[in-house]
């Protein structure tokens, strides 16, 4: 099916209103630019997460995995799918050729999702890395003054809330292992640490986000709040808490996903993601 059919688990996230109206008001092609910038950085996050998500399928350690991972996917494409079609509404574009026929450099996700899963605790590690940052985003957005936006982000985090719950779990009980568990934890660390300074990146139009009220915070307070929800997590698996990139150094020659600059692995991912699209010019999967 087309991805406006993966809706996840919650139908609802669809809005009547228009699009295209801020608070009233015909909104500015400034905002509008900056606006479906955001827009595309949660759309392309949650698909590439999914389906990265979704590669474990009967490769995951136990058959409740098999199913807790595959519904992740579920929720992740449908979130996915509910940010294209906001996209798709402001552009007047289709949203499965937003989702699918973009080349990897006009996509927006952040480089450490591109990667590849590796092993179970890496997966573990990212995945919670994520999904920490995803709810401090999305809880950020729920002040945001583009109510089609903001309405849709409320039903979202219901299903965020469980994911996020999910992999902390596992996250603690390899750090509580001992033993190999532990050691591969704390090197899937070290590897989500490498690729995690743009995650926070909120791209060329940061500025903007923040004085139009589309998303009105900064990078730095993103940082912050993820520091202070995933470090107690950290405490918890008895694991020493890693610098946050974000408070020293410079960002310059990083890889910022968020500007279209993405490592061969994005390209692998989309050959695959993209197969049955490519196979029938026009194609619904």
């Amino acid at each position: 099916m087309s991805i406006l059919g993966m809706k996840g688990s919650d139908d609802a996230l669809t809005t009547k209103e228009n699009t295209n109206v801020v608070a009233g008001k015909t909104m500015t092609e400034a905002y509008k630019t900056a606006l479906v910038d955001l827009l595309y950085q949660l759309a392309d996050d949650d698909l590439v997460f999914g389906h990265r998500s979704a590669e474990w399928l009967g490769l995951a350690p136990d058959l409740e995995e098999d199913i807790a991972f595959s519904s992740i996917a579920q929720d992740e494409v449908g979130h996915a799918a509910f940010f294209y079609s906001l996209i798709a509404e402001l552009t007047n574009q289709d949203a499965d050729t937003l989702a699918f026929a973009r080349p990897s450099q006009e996509r927006k996700n952040a480089s450490l999702l591109e990667q590849p899963n590796g092993d179970w605790a890496y997966t573990i590690a990212r995945g919670f890395v994520y999904n920490t940052f995803e709810q401090v985003r999305l809880e950020a957005l729920l002040v945001s003054n583009y109510s089609p936006l903001q309405q849709g982000v409320r039903k979202i985090l219901r299903e965020e809330r469980y994911h996020v719950l999910h992999l902390e779990t596992w996250f603690e009980r390899l750090g509580v292992a001992g033993g190999e568990a532990r050691k591969r934890v704390e090197d899937a660390v070290k590897r989500v640490w490498d690729d995690l300074q743009d995650l926070f990146s909120l791209g060329q139009f940061a500025d903007a986000l923040a004085v139009e009220g589309i998303m009105p915070v900064t990078r730095e307070h993103l940082a912050t709040a993820f520091d202070q929800s995933a470090r107690s997590v950290f405490e918890r698996a008895g694991m020493i808490w890693p610098e946050m990139p974000l408070t020293h150094g410079e960002t310059d020659g990083v890889t910022d996903g968020r500007l279209g600059q993405h490592t061969e692995h994005l390209d692998e991912l989309l050959s695959v993601m993209t197969e049955v699209y490519r196979s029938e010019d026009g194609s619904s999967w």
